[in-house]
């Protein structure tokens, strides 16, 4: 029985190795990993928009809490950067005040979902997949031009759906260890509401266990 502290843990260890991937294939992109943070710091456009995260570990000290802190800052400063995010547990009210006391705001909550792949109950769903390339899959998910051009995107494995021969959403899963991770699932706004998002990410989940 794995608890949710622990697929806290291997959630995040597997996003980090997302971004570590992301890095690889991206110039002048570096990762942070200091005592209770690890940041990913992207220099250079489209990159620089949309990459550039920090995740600070849980229930610090007060003082481990500030040398993270500064840590990250001093990360992003160095490289130019001047807006990044940083991942907070919503259970972490210390770090979360003392995040706030240096001037940050809350900009987005998204809820961390995790579960034994034994688990998976839901039947292989019957969907239309379509077969992109990577510059038409970034316009019709409106991202921008050029992201991670140069990276080895093997690595992950990107679905599409299509519905009358057009991409209406898409989702991504990333392997690390013996963990998979799921990103960037998300549908067109006319096709929302039908189940794509959904479906796409059972699919994953399957051929997760397909892999192991």
């Amino acid at each position: 029985m794995i608890g949710d502290d622990d697929l806290y843990r291997r959630g995040v260890d597997t996003l980090v190795a997302s971004w570590e991937q992301y890095a690889r294939g991206v110039p002048g992109a570096a990762m942070l990993r200091a005592p209770g943070v690890t940041a990913a710091v992207f220099t250079r456009e489209p990159e620089r928009r949309v990459y550039n995260n920090a995740v600070a570990e849980r229930d610090l000290a007060a003082a481990d809490r500030a040398a993270a802190l500064e840590a990250a800052e001093a990360a992003y400063a160095a490289a130019g950067v001047g807006r990044f995010a940083l991942w907070v547990h919503e259970r972490d009210p210390a770090m979360r005040r003392d995040v706030e006391r240096r001037g940050y705001a809350l900009d987005t909550t998204t809820r961390a979902m995790g579960m034994a792949l034994g688990d998976v109950a839901l039947p292989r769903p019957d969907i239309e997949l379509a077969t992109v390339e990577w510059e038409v899959y970034l316009r019709a998910f409106d991202m921008p031009a050029g992201l991670l051009r140069g990276a080895d995107l093997a690595a992950f494995a990107i679905l599409v759906a299509q519905t009358g021969g057009e991409p209406v959403a898409t989702a991504m899963a990333f392997d690390h260890g013996a963990d998979c991770g799921i990103y960037n699932v998300g549908t067109v706004e006319h096709a929302r509401r039908r189940g794509f998002g959904a479906a796409l990410t059972a699919l994953h989940l399957h051929d997760a266990v397909a892999r192991g």
